[in-house]
This record gives structure tokens, C-alpha cells and sequence, in this order.
């Protein structure tokens, strides 16, 4: 009996040796996601009026030169709005 409760004893005594809660750090771990450089509002190509069919059927050289005049500002608006957009990215 005596030898019962002395092991009963040791094993109550060695249940209230546990080990310490382990010690729980929280870190912060930056870490590059890709993201969409062009905004969703980033608009198209304009149309213009220098298409191949157009400078086809004008009936004259100053015609024609006026349709890639007019043609050539609008895609100069759109390259640099295209540029500011592609430097905003880098």
C-alpha cells in the first residue's frame, strides 16, 4: 500500500512539472505582390480618321495630308497621356 501511494505521489508531482507556455511572437514579413500598373480607366487607341480606306478615297493630296494632320495630333494626345501613365509605373 505504502508503495502504491509513493508512486501515486511521484506521479502527482511529476503531472505539476510541465514546461512553460511557449512564447508567441507575431512578425510582420513584407512581401512584393504584383499590382496593375495602367489604371481601369486607361482608355484605347483613339479611332482616327487617317485609316487606309480614307486616305484611299480623298479626292487629293491636301485632302489626304489634312487627314494625317488630324490623325497625328490626336495619337500625340494619346502618346503622351500613354508616357505619363508608363512613367507613373516605373
Amino acid at each position: 500500500m505504502n508503495r502504491n501511494l509513493a508512486v501515486l505521489a511521484a506521479l502527482a508531482l511529476c503531472g505539476c512539472a510541465h514546461a512553460p507556455a511557449p512564447k508567441i511572437v507575431t512578425q510582420l514579413v513584407k512581401v512584393p505582390v504584383a499590382a496593375a500598373c495602367a489604371p481601369k480607366d486607361f482608355r484605347a487607341p483613339p479611332a482616327t480618321a487617317d485609316t487606309d480606306a480614307a486616305l484611299r478615297a480623298a479626292p487629293g493630296p491636301a485632302e489626304r495630308y489634312q487627314l494625317i494632320a488630324a490623325g497625328r495630333l490626336l495619337k500625340n494626345q494619346w502618346i503622351t497621356e500613354a508616357w505619363s501613365v508608363l512613367a507613373a509605373c516605373r
